[in-house]
């Protein structure tokens, strides 16, 4: 099939949500303050595992061909989520009423229709299908967790984990319940971040609830242990990760952690132990090493320091900290991945191409997982302020960046490690 032959029509949705392709207006994709056709070369098929969201109060827009205006319709605009392992190159193209609420805390990928098909300017950046659930069924992860629950009645972690696969329908819950791949460990309830799109906490005022809930309780050392056990026992070529979208800042924990990990080790306990951060503590970093960490995982929305705190909000520490605590991790032999929240128009940027070039290139970190980050496209934009740039795209802008920094890889899930080195590359 010809990909540059496709040329996808405006996708819309009325009240009902009965979605329609437009007869004759094409499709639209967002980048940062730019309303665009897409790019041949970034469409593909709507990936298996993918949703389609209706967008409440949004106008969908189209290209007219003939007149080359951009029009829109009284229905609503159609977004995709898609399948983890995608990176979007472009957002939904829609024009909001003025009594538009804000959207939850998801992405929102442009979609179109051609060829009896849906299409989305997306990128598969890594072939791990750990969070690809559409081929089990789902009495499978309900039993997991209930024979968790059975086996282990007095952990507290478990019965939160369990609640996290069954009511939240976390990926890395089910996981858990399947004994499979990457386990989740929350442990921290406070954050010295104030993240405007974090998932776990939002102020009553900031218009879209938190998708799920923070964890409650300070979990013990036993607690955790038992479930790097369990889980580095049942699973092929496990991960065990500290830091969850269920939690505030793990490095606000780093004391139990490393004691954690450290107990899990002297007991035998053979996985890759990775701890998602916002790197906002460098001096937590060479006691987790010593304790037996093996990688860490540093969330960023920019290279940028005055668009990562517009972001972030830290709160007692800033930008020089989270470089800091990446030299120091590298120091300790750790292995270094970046969650690196894309959004286009904003991060396939020249500036930003050069702030993250230098930032990759005097730390010498791993790995790069080109994350999606999750927002309301338009509340994005305005929140950050920023003066329009043009986008030069998802797929020139991961050249642009390994060209200058060759020893990168880019993935979306935390590797397992084999003595230190991704087992994918062998």
């Amino acid at each position: 099939m010809a990909v540059k032959k496709i040329q996808p029509v405006m996708v819309f949705a009325d009240q009902e949500g009965q979605i329609y392709d437009h007869p004759d207006l094409l499709m639209l994709v967002r980048r940062g303050q730019e309303l665009t056709l897409p790019r041949p070369e970034e469409l593909v098929p709507l990936p298996e595992g993918s949703d389609l969201y209706l967008l409440p109060k949004r106008h969908a827009l189209g290209l007219n061909s003939v007149s080359g205006q951009v029009e829109a319709i009284e229905e609503c605009a159609v977004a995709a989520f898609v399948c983890p392992s995608y990176t979007l190159s472009g957002t939904a193209a829609y024009l909001a009423s003025d009594q538009a609420p804000h959207l939850p805390l998801f992405a929102y990928g442009a979609v179109g229709f051609a060829q009896d098909r849906f299409w989305v300017t997306a990128t598969q950046v890594d072939k791990d299908r750990r969070q690809v659930f559409n081929q089990i069924a789902p009495e499978r992860i309900s039993k997991g967790a209930q024979d968790l629950l059975r086996r282990y009645p007095h952990n507290r972690l478990i019965q939160h984990l369990s609640g996290c696969a069954l009511t939240f329908c976390c990926p890395a819950a089910k996981n858990l319940a399947l004994g499979r791949y990457e386990a989740p460990l929350p442990t921290a309830q406070t954050c010295n971040a104030r993240c405007f799109g974090c998932i776990s906490h939002q102020p009553s005022e900031s218009g879209f609830p938190s998708p799920q809930n923070r964890i409650g309780f300070r979990p013990t050392v036993h607690e955790l242990v038992e479930i790097m056990l369990l889980h580095s026992r049942r699973a092929k070529n496990p991960v065990l990760s500290f830091g969850q979208g269920c939690e505030g800042e793990p490095l606000t924990e780093a004391a139990l952690i490393t004691e954690a990990i450290a107990h899990f080790r002297v007991q035998g306990g053979q996985a890759t132990v990775n701890i998602n951060t916002n790197a906002s503590l460098p001096q937590t970093i060479p006691a987790l090493a010593q304790a037996g960490l093996s990688s860490i995982r540093i969330s960023l929305n920019s290279a940028r320091p005055t668009v990562y705190e517009a972001y972030y909000h830290p709160q007692g520490y800033g930008f020089d900290a989270v470089r800091t605590t990446m030299v120091a991790a590298k120091e300790h032999g750790l292995f270094v991945s970046l969650n690196y929240l894309f959004f286009p128009g904003i991060n396939d940027t020249e500036d930003e191409l050069e702030a993250l070039t230098e930032l990759v290139a005097s730390t010498r970190i791993d790995f790069v997982q080109m994350r999606n980050l999750s927002l309301d496209p338009v509340l994005y934009v305005q929140h950050l302020g920023l003066p329009h740039e043009p986008s030069m795209g998802l797929s020139n802008f991961m050249k642009r960046l390994k060209k200058a920094c060759p020893w990168i890889h880019y993935g979306y899930f935390n590797p397992v490690l084999v003595e230190g080195k991704p087992l994918l590359w062998g």
